[in-house]
């Protein structure tokens, strides 16, 4: 895949024939882009230069970027979410000259030479192909652990993990402006099938109803993205033969969760991030991953620095954008992920962030940890957890939880979940309160919200 050099070429490796993509409300036949343009006769305006993509609809986010990769010099994804501030930010560390961005919601002030709308009325192109270069893709991070950074990629680093496979029918819940979501995008479009995108506040209930009559076979989503499909009722409407989680840690609970509502899928877990690239998928069904991995050398070398995990591979960024943006690699070319490893026997599991310990008393807890166990007991379908102060300790852990099943009396069984985490938790990392909710927010990553 890395000798791809614009997703034109990924795109006519096995043709685009019947191949689409397509939301609730688009669908883009991927023939069409042999001859037809979301710029139209403008598109050569945005030759060599360096993009700002801001547009609401994934499906124009879709369209834009097979029209400017190899033919911009730099592309900036804005994601969902992002306003006026972080827009002209982000163009100004990509030193933007150009916007593409949607009528039909208010785009950005900036200041460019060059600004055209993207219109998925695809229009024929001018009379002249610029010639194709090898465009910048800058990411953001998702701001798990503070402020984003733009991470610059290129086709090559992003399609890395990618390898040919048979016939795949592709879905996710991600957003593609997001790179687990764009991971997705690239399979499909290096593939032989299509992919259905899900759009804006559509109820997951409507989203899955649409995999399922396009009888998707491949699909991907965070463990909090599957969560809720299970927690909708839904499911049973899809029937994939693959399922990939990716953006948070998948646990015990989250895997079993999903082989037992589809016994015949392939379930695998990857890790990943913007600034690493993706790293390794496990499919043995545990959480976690082999400690003998740390010994591999390719195609990605792995080591525990004071417990974080740190990545070598060819596959990362580049190099992160802004006059004081940190160096993306130590001084060995290792990306420090700052993702928490806890060796256990033969495995190796992920606690959580290094930015995001609640500290109990001067004890270290990980909120992902302790999640871990809540969403293992039985009659739980999703928790988070969080700090609350206290005048003793600093902080005491506390946590939100979204039950199976609604329950006559919270507080006798909010004791029962206390007790129960307290067999398995020292007494510092077991929640203190415990609250019952209908629903946990989501990021725009599809990550669960650890801010409100």
């Amino acid at each position: 895949m890395r000798d791809a050099l614009t997703l034109v070429d990924l795109i006519s490796r096995y043709g685009a024939g019947a191949r689409e993509i397509a939301t609730r409300d688009h669908r883009l036949a991927l023939v069409d882009f042999a001859s037809l343009s979301p710029f139209g006769a403008d598109r050569d305006r945005f030759a060599g230069r360096s993009v700002v993509l801001h547009v609401k609809d994934m499906a124009m986010a879709a369209a834009a970027l097979i029209e400017l990769d190899g033919l911009a010099r730099r592309i900036l994804l804005c994601p969902p979410g992002w306003d006026a501030h972080s827009v002209a930010r982000g163009a100004a560390l990509i030193e933007a000259d150009a916007l593409a961005y949607d009528e039909a919601s208010p785009a950005a002030a900036l200041i460019v030479d060059v600004a055209l709308p993207v219109r998925l009325a695809m229009a024929p192109r001018g009379g002249f192909d610029a010639p194709r270069i090898k465009t910048e893709w800058v990411l953001p991070t998702s701001g798990t652990s503070g402020p984003p950074k733009l991470a610059v990629h290129t086709l090559a680093t992003l399609v890395g993990a990618i390898a040919d496979a048979p016939l795949q029918e592709w879905a996710t819940f991600y957003d593609i402006r997001r790179y687990g979501g764009l991971q997705i995008f690239l399979r499909a479009l290096a593939g032989r099938g299509s992919l259905r995108l899900s759009s804006a506040n559509q109820p997951i209930e409507d989203f899955l109803d649409r995999v399922g009559a396009a009888g998707v076979t491949h699909m991907s989503g965070t463990p909090t993205h599957w969560r809720k499909a299970l927690l909708s009722g839904a499911a049973a409407r899809i029937a994939p033969g693959y399922i990939r989680l990716s953006g948070e840690i998948a646990d015990d609970s989250a895997l079993r969760g999903l082989a037992e509502a589809f016994p015949a899928a392939r379930i695998e877990h990857a890790y990943a991030s913007t600034e690493a690239g993706v790293v390794f998928a496990v499919d043995d069904g545990r959480a976690g991953f082999p400690v003998c991995w740390l010994e591999r050398r390719a195609p990605v070398e792995m080591r525990l620095v004071e417990g974080a995990l740190r990545v070598k591979t060819s596959r990362r960024a580049l190099r992160l954008l802004g006059e004081n943006a940190p160096d993306l690699v130590d001084e060995s070319g290792f990306v420090d992920t700052g993702d928490m490893i806890e060796v256990s026997g033969d495995r190796c599991y992920f606690v959580g962030r290094r930015g995001g310990i609640i500290n109990v008393g001067g004890a270290k807890v990980h909120p992902e940890e302790v999640e871990a166990v809540l969403n293992s007991l039985d009659g739980v379908r999703l928790s988070r957890v969080f700090a609350k102060a206290s005048p003793i300790t600093g902080a005491i852990v506390a946590a939100e939880v979204v039950l199976k099943a609604p329950v006559d009396e919270p507080r006798a069984r909010e004791r029962e979940l206390i007790a129960a985490a307290r067999t398995r938790l020292p007494a510092h990392m077991t929640p203190t309160r415990i609250r019952f909710v209908a629903d946990l927010p989501m990021t725009d990553a599809g990550k669960l919200s650890r801010h409100g």
